[in-house]
């Protein structure tokens, strides 16, 4: 397996850290995810992963998904989306999703969604994408990758709630086996 570049590294650090496990390291997150960019560069040189200001700007102005924000003053820092603490709201405005989005997965997990629909598991949404493109790519990271179409303004007018995270990615519920369209069907 290749080595990872050290910007991959720390990302992939930022998002358990921000997302999933930010007492790892003994970082407190406010109830709105965000945490202190002093607190959180000395807590993790503290646990072994060295860690500047520099380092933690570029990566978070180069991630692709733009997975990582910075608060208006610079002070704070956040995940975008994909926390799996329930304690966390992103205090995301209720959005009218577009017709169709689109949802990236596996082959191998069709089976059970067609049985059971899209489910956000461990987070605390399901993520979907507003182009067929992007949910590729995210499925492609998990194996052959299937796209799925989900009849969001369908399942909004039921009443699901839907948002869109500060870069792009739509966050809602569970989305039943009925609002989503599969490949060949």
């Amino acid at each position: 397996m290749p080595a990872r570049k050290p910007n991959e590294r720390i990302s992939r650090f930022l998002s358990l850290i921000l997302r999933h496990a930010p007492d790892t390291i003994g970082l407190t997150l406010d109830r709105n995810g965000w945490a202190d960019v002093a607190e959180l560069l000395d807590k993790a040189s503290q646990h072994g992963t060295p860690l500047t200001l520099e380092t933690l700007r570029e990566v978070v102005a180069g991630n692709d998904k733009q997975r990582f924000a910075f608060s208006e003053d610079g002070a704070r820092i956040r995940a975008s989306q994909g926390h799996s603490l329930r304690s966390v709201d992103l205090a995301l405005a209720p959005s009218i999703p577009p017709r169709v989005l689109y949802h990236g997965t596996a082959s191998r997990f069709i089976t059970a969604i067609r049985q059971s629909g899209l489910r956000p598991g461990a987070r605390q949404h399901v993520h979907l994408s507003a182009d067929r493109d992007t949910a590729t790519r995210v499925g492609a990271r998990h194996g052959v990758p299937v796209v799925l179409e989900i009849r969001a303004a369908d399942l909004h007018a039921q009443g699901q709630v839907f948002y869109q995270s500060d870069n792009g990615v739509w966050l809602t519920g569970a989305v039943p086996v009925r609002f989503i369209d599969f490949p060949g069907k």
